[in-house]
């Protein structure tokens, strides 16, 4: 199997993607531990501070000698650059917020799973004519379910997950699904600044808990 599929699969699987950033090391690392226990296979890291590169390879170094079975990827990745950098050290995918021809050029060259960020057709379609075959829909909640379902027809083959603004109730997450996503993209609604300052990784890890079984009882 090939690695794009590998992380494809595990994504549309869990039906979630988890994704945070923190500047802190033992933050980010607790908070790691915390949704592996709730049973999360995949999961983002943003790139959005100084912090983040080095706390990525400590996070990697913890998943290769705790944590079997745990994709790790690197999101807000804009060059390619940036890409290889993350890779280097060991990322199993890479996250975008827009489509970046240079990166999917990159990524489909080495069997890496790429999701960009898109939210025009225009941009899909970019994206599709690029051999990329999973879409984050960003920002989701500026987009809406009902988006979704609009284009959903004119992509029959591509994969969607909506990520911003995607929230923790039964009422949204079940309007997304209905709409024809694979995954949902899950932030700050998930994972919010407030339960990391107060470094309640035990609510985090229930939270994540209760977000699963939500969504595998939507139909």
């Amino acid at each position: 199997m090939s690695r794009i599929q590998q992380v494809t699969d595990a994504i549309v699987q869990q039906k979630m993607l988890p994704l945070y950033f923190n500047a802190d090391e033992t933050v980010t690392i607790e908070v790691l531990k915390a949704v592996y226990k709730a049973g999360v296979k995949a999961i983002e890291y943003t790139s959005r501070g100084d912090a983040a590169f080095n706390n990525f390879k400590k996070m990697i170094a913890i998943r290769d000698a705790e944590m079997p079975g745990l994709l790790l990827g690197i999101g807000t990745i804009k060059n390619r650059a940036q890409a290889e950098s993350y890779v280097a050290i060991g990322a199993d995918f890479i996250i975008s917020p827009g489509f970046v021809l240079e990166i999917a050029e990159y990524t489909q060259a080495n069997d890496i799973f790429y999701g960009p960020g898109c939210m025009t057709p225009s941009e899909i379609i970019a994206a599709e004519n690029a051999g990329i075959k999973f879409i984050k829909l960003f920002p989701g909640n500026m987009l809406g379910p009902e988006y979704m379902s609009t284009i959903k027809d004119v992509f029959p083959k591509l994969l969607f997950m909506p990520t911003g603004g995607v929230d923790t109730t039964q009422e949204n997450l079940a309007a997304w699904f209905k709409s024809g996503v694979c995954a949902v993209g899950m932030g700050s609604k998930l994972i919010s600044k407030k339960l990391m300052e107060q470094k309640d990784y035990a609510a985090i890890e229930n939270l994540t808990k209760e977000v699963f079984a939500l969504i595998n009882s939507i139909k």
